[in-house]
C-alpha cells in the first residue's frame, strides 16, 4: 500500500518526496490561521486595542516556523543519526527546561513555563523534539539489544528524565504526559513486548496518580472533570462553557466568526479551546472535518516510516507520529470533557509559537526522510 501510493509522489528516478503531507500541513496553518483570528479577535480588542494582535504573532512564528521546516528538508537527516547530535538533543533540552528556574524564566497566569532568549520560548514544546531525535538514535544504534531488559528501561529512563523535569520545573504535566508517550510509542513500535508496556502502563498511572495528589489543583481538576457543575466559579466555568459552544454549532455550525462563547465566555479560546470555536461555527461538520484531516496527516506518516531508507528515519517519522497524534486526542478529548483539562493545544491550529515552530521543524524532519525514499 506504501508503495502504491508512494508512486504518486515520486520525482524522476524513482525519487519519492510525499507532496500530500506538505500540502495538508500548508492547508491546515492556513485555516489554523483563520480559526485563530476568529477565536481571538475579541480578546485582542479588548486587551490589545488590535483584532490582529494574536494573528500577527501567530503569522510571524509560521512563516518563521515554514523557514526552518525548508532548511530541515534540505538538510540529510542521517545527519541527525550521530552520538553528537544525539548528546545535544538530550542535554540541550534538559538545559532549557532547566533555565525556567534561571532569572531568564518567564512566568503568566501563576505558570513559570518559558524563558526569555530575545523571544518566549517554551522548553517544553522543544524537549518534545529533542527527545524524539534522541531516542530515534537510541533505538536505532541499540535496535538488536532491545529485547534485553536492561536496554530497553535504559532507553525508557531517559524518556522519564525529561519528562519528569518536566512535570516537576514547569509544572506541567500535560506536556509531561505528552513527553513520555512519545518515548513509550517509540519503544513500542521497535520493541513490542507486551510485557514491558504492561509495566510501563502501570508505573504510568502511579506516575499520574501521585502527580496528581502531590499538588491541590490538580486534585481539583479531576473533581471539576467528574462534575464540573458543582464548580461554577473554578475550572467547571470553563468546561460548561465549551459544551455549551460544541452543543449550540449544531450540525452545520453558527457560520464562521458567529461564534459567541469566544466573546468573553470562554477563556483565552485560541489557545487549547479553540476546537470548541471550530465546533460552534462550524459544527459538527467542520469538527469531524478537522478530524478527518488529522487521520489523514497521521496516515502519510505511516507511509513514510513503512518505506524510510532505515531504521533511524522511520523512528524519527514514528516519534512525530506519536506526538501529533497524541496532542490530538488530548486537546479533543478534554473540550468534550472526555478527560480532565490538561492545557495541551491542538497541532497547527491553537496559538503558540514556541509550538508552531517546534512542529514544523519536526515536519521537516518527516518531509527530509520521505525525499529520501527510494523505488526501485
Amino acid at each position: 500500500m506504501g508503495q502504491r501510493a508512494g508512486k504518486r509522489n515520486m520525482h524522476q528516478g524513482g525519487v519519492y518526496f510525499d507532496y500530500s503531507l506538505l500540502f495538508i500541513v500548508i492547508f491546515m496553518l492556513c485555516f489554523g490561521l483563520v480559526m485563530l483570528y476568529s477565536a481571538s479577535y475579541y480578546e485582542s480588542a479588548m486587551e490589545y486595542g488590535d483584532s490582529g494582535y494574536y494573528l500577527k504573532k501567530q503569522l510571524l512564528s509560521t512563516v518563521l516556523g515554514f523557514g526552518v521546516m525548508i532548511v530541515v528538508i534540505r538538510l540529510n537527516y542521517e545527519w541527525f543519526n550521530k552520538p553528537a547530535m544525539a548528546l545535544l538533543a538530550f542535554s540541550g533540552s534538559v538545559l532549557l527546561i532547566l533555565m525556567v528556574l534561571s532569572p531568564l524564566g518567564i512566568e503568566r497566569n501563576g505558570a513559570r513555563r518559558w524563558i526569555n532568549l530575545g523571544m518566549s520560548v517554551q522548553p517544553s514544546e522543544v524537549a518534545k523534539l529533542g527527545l524524539i531525535v534522541f531516542m530515534a538514535f537510541f533505538i536505532n544504534r541499540n535496535s538488536k539489544r532491545l529485547k534485553k531488559a536492561k536496554v530497553f528501561f535504559t532507553g525508557l529512563a531517559y524518556t522519564i528524565i525529561i519528562a519528569g523535569l518536566v512535570a516537576v520545573v514547569t509544572s506541567n504535566l500535560s506536556s509531561a504526559i505528552v513527553i513520555a508517550g512519545i518515548g513509550a510509542i517509540m519503544l513500542f513500535v521497535s520493541c513490542p513486548r507486551i510485557i514491558y508496556f504492561v509495566e510501563i502502563a502501570g508505573m504510568g498511572v502511579a506516575a499520574v496518580v501521585v502527580a496528581i495528589i502531590a499538588e491541590p489543583y490538580r486534585l481539583e481538576r479531576f473533581n471539576v472533570w467528574l462534575n464540573p457543575q458543582a464548580y461554577p466559579n473554578d475550572g467547571g466555568y470553563q468546561t460548561m462553557q465549551s459544551l455549551y459552544a460544541l452543543g449550540s454549532g449544531g450540525l452545520f455550525g453558527k457560520g464562521l466568526g458567529k461564534g459567541i462563547q469566544k466573546l468573553g465566555y470562554i477563556p483565552e479560546a485560541q489557545n487549547d479551546m479553540i476546537f470548541t470555536v471550530i465546533c460552534e461555527e462550524l459544527g459538527l461538520i467542520g469538527g469531524i472535518a478537522v478530524i478527518l484531516l488529522f487521520i489523514f496527516l497521521i496516515w502519510r506518516f505511516m507511509i513514510v516510516a513503512n518505506n524510510a531508507r532505515d531504521l533511524f528515519g522511520s523512528m524519527l517519522v514514528v516519534g512525530v507520529m506519536a506526538h501529533i497524534a497524541l496532542q490530538v486526542v488530548m486537546n479533543i478529548a478534554v473540550v468534550t470533557n472526555a478527560m480532565p483539562n490538561t492545557g495541551v493545544t491542538l497541532p497547527f491550529v491553537s496559538y503558540g509559537g514556541s509550538s508552531t515552530l517546534c512542529l514544523l521543524a519536526e515536519i521537516g524532519l518527516v518531509l527530509s526522510v520521505s525525499k529520501r525514499i527510494r523505488f526501485e
